[in-house]
């Protein structure tokens, strides 16, 4: 794991082709942006474990 420590207005570069911005820290919450082809699918942690313990609806 790389951890690093990035100010407001600042970015890292991942895999040359996703770029990950840190927007705005208001102390309790960090908001990030992220530019990525369109090709990378991009998904918030919380959605991909909901989606990985739902059952499949039937028809």
């Amino acid at each position: 794991m790389l951890v690093l420590t990035k100010k407001v207005g600042e970015s890292v570069v991942i895999d040359g082709g996703i770029e990950g911005f840190v927007l705005e820290n208001n102390g309790h919450q960090v908001r990030l942006g992220f530019n990525a082809p369109e090709e990378i699918v991009v998904v918030r942690s919380e959605l991909l474990a909901r989606q990985n313990t739902e059952q499949p609806r039937r028809p």
